[in-house]
């Protein structure tokens, strides 16, 4: 639940009303091993864990649009082009601007925070990804009005595994593309602290690094096994 412009309660109330259709008993009304686990709980690591990127100069601050972004990224055939605030800033000036980012002091789009990968990767999904955006307008049913910026899928997907402890992270197969990220993620970030006093403060004792795995999926004719299909 990292984009609350998409977030749907009924949605969301629906799958745990099948989960316990399907799994509960008379004495089991919740089937699921703990609570129900969303990324949302997680928001407060997940920024900790940006902001130390871009304490390492491992992450910054771009104020292109979202158009120039698209632009600067290049082609499968033709290599990226660096923005020019990836290396105009400063150190504080990208700290400043993303903590002024979290209190709402910008509209929607004024900046973004990308990860400092390499423009040239012939993966697109490296160039130098969005880890985090505003989204000022609308309330996560979750959080509400606490948070005006939101983390990217595909950073805070490694995060919240890791701290989970999940071993096998199962996707399908249109993520393939996306794994070198998941990995640089992690391995940007595990021994660093928050993740692993995350772990321990929820009782996670399993120390091994989440995988992200593919596999493809098989469609079955008059059975319903999508939202959009």
């Amino acid at each position: 639940d990292t984009n609350p412009t998409k977030e749907d309660v009924e949605y969301v109330q629906s799958i745990l009303e099948d989960v316990r259709w399907i799994l509960s008993s008379e004495t089991n009304e919740n089937p699921w091993d703990g609570p129900v686990r969303k990324t949302s709980s997680y928001f407060d690591l997940i920024y900790d864990c940006a902001m130390s990127l871009i304490e390492t100069g491992d992450a910054y601050v771009d104020s292109l649009s979202s158009e120039q972004i698209r632009e600067y990224r290049g082609t499968l055939k033709q290599p990226g082009v660096d923005s020019p605030f990836r290396t105009s800033r400063t150190l504080q000036e990208n700290i400043a601007i993303f903590q002024q980012m979290r209190q709402g002091l910008f509209p929607n789009g004024a900046h973004v925070v990308r990860a400092k990968i390499n423009m040239s990767s012939p993966n697109i999904n490296l160039r130098d990804p969005v880890l985090y955006r505003i989204l000022t307008d609308t309330p996560h049913p979750e959080t509400g009005d606490t948070w005006k910026i939101y983390p990217m899928y595909d950073f805070s997907h490694p995060i919240s595994d890791a701290v989970e402890g999940v071993t096998h992270s199962l996707c399908s197969l249109e993520f393939e593309d996306h794994r070198p990220l998941y990995d640089w993620t992690l391995q940007k970030l595990m021994g660093r602290g928050y993740i692993e006093e995350y772990r321990q403060r929820l009782g996670i004792t399993n120390t091994v690094l989440p995988k992200q795995m593919e596999f493809s999926r098989l469609n079955l004719k008059y059975t319903v096994l999508s939202k959009r299909k």
